[in-house]
């Protein structure tokens, strides 16, 4: 059974009249990868500052390791922070960077040098002991940074966007080794980034925010498949957002000539269903199974983007959907074709934003 090691109860926090926490709540198991994913504004660095002690929220509570927190000093919450400019002191050498935490516990010299050479090893920075800041890529003061914050064996790792510093192609593998680290150590870990990918990825569970409301939690693949909201649907990736009307079935109204099957039941109303794009299939000829719906549509126009051809296509309501056919080989569709696409991978959105 998992342990709880951090929940969060009722979070507000206002910044002058403004508030820019509503009502947060969530839980943190012990081991976990937890991701704050969402958009600049949306409250992500603020949440993490109030776990790390930086801010108190003005109501609610955050519990670590079965204590109460939000009124413990930053420094007496065994919670370790990773900046997104790493903060690393210039005027110090690697070794004095990452024994830092210890030296102001007062930690004894034998027992220094022991946990800050296993944090160097396990961060591969080993012989990089007198370096200084200066002298070292992104990558390796990255590196730094978060020796420095293993060594305190905290309760729970704090990471705000250590990789934005990075280039695409370094910040994919430092993705790869962050995560395997963390797996390997067990450490609870709450992450903090606006990168789509990244969050699903890496993350055992994805919270995503949007102007200060937590709109879903779940695993990442719930996350992108199970949208609870159009907000989410859209920010996770691409999808086609479609407004149909419910008639109490599985089947969903579309136009006078399209019934839809959807994943759930549809009530009586208006209802958005999200179809990702890489979920349809395009075909010259109408050949559905039982469980495809299908659409006469018109190519508009097509991408070719390497491993998939992207087509943006028109029903005949004038609506525009998106299509990314995969291993597309030579062939490019034009012209009138028909759209394919399963029961099960047509959502149905519970919740407006």
């Amino acid at each position: 059974m998992s342990e709880t090691v951090m929940e969060l109860k009722h979070i507000n926090k206002f910044f002058g009249s403004t508030q820019v926490i509503h009502d947060v709540n969530f839980k943190v198991q012990k081991g976990d990868f937890v991701t704050l994913l969402g958009p600049s504004g949306c409250g992500k660095t603020t949440i993490l500052r109030m776990i790390a002690g930086f801010y108190e929220p003005d109501s609610g509570e955050i519990h670590l390791a079965g204590r109460q927190i939000e009124r413990v000093p930053p420094y007496a919450r065994n919670t370790a922070m990773v900046f997104q400019e790493y903060a690393l002191f210039p005027h110090m050498t690697v070794f004095e960077n990452v024994a830092y935490g210890l030296r102001v516990r007062h930690t004894e010299d034998s027992v220094v040098k022991k946990k800050v050479g296993e944090a160097l090893e396990l961060m591969q920075l080993l012989g990089m002991e007198d370096r200084y800041p200066n002298q070292m890529s992104g990558g390796q003061q990255q590196r730094v940074a978060v020796a420095r914050a293993l060594v305190m064996q905290p309760d729970v790792l704090l990471l705000d966007e250590p990789l934005s510093n990075l280039d695409a192609k370094l910040r994919e593998s430092v993705r790869v080794e962050l995560r395997s680290i963390q797996q390997k150590m067990g450490l609870t870990t709450i992450y903090v980034t606006h990168d789509q990918q990244e969050a699903l990825s890496m993350s055992d569970s994805v919270i995503v925010l949007q102007k200060g409301f937590l709109r879903q939690q779940g695993k990442p693949h719930e996350i992108y498949f199970a949208p609870r909201t159009p907000f989410v649907a859209d920010f996770i990736g691409t999808t086609n957002l479609i407004k149909v009307n419910g008639d109490d079935a599985l089947l969903v109204g579309y136009d006078e000539d399209t019934v839809l099957q959807a994943d759930a039941v549809c009530p009586k109303g208006e209802h958005t269903l999200s179809i990702r794009p890489e979920s349809i299939r395009l075909s010259e000829k109408p050949s559905p199974s039982a469980t495809d719906n299908i659409m006469p549509v018109t190519v508009v126009r097509s991408m070719f983007l390497g491993e998939k051809m992207r087509y943006f296509v028109q029903d005949r309501k004038g609506q525009e959907w998106i299509a990314d056919i995969f291993d597309p080989g030579r062939k490019i569709y034009e012209g009138e074709v028909y759209m394919l696409f399963a029961a099960d991978r047509t959502h149905v959105i519970e919740e407006d934003d």
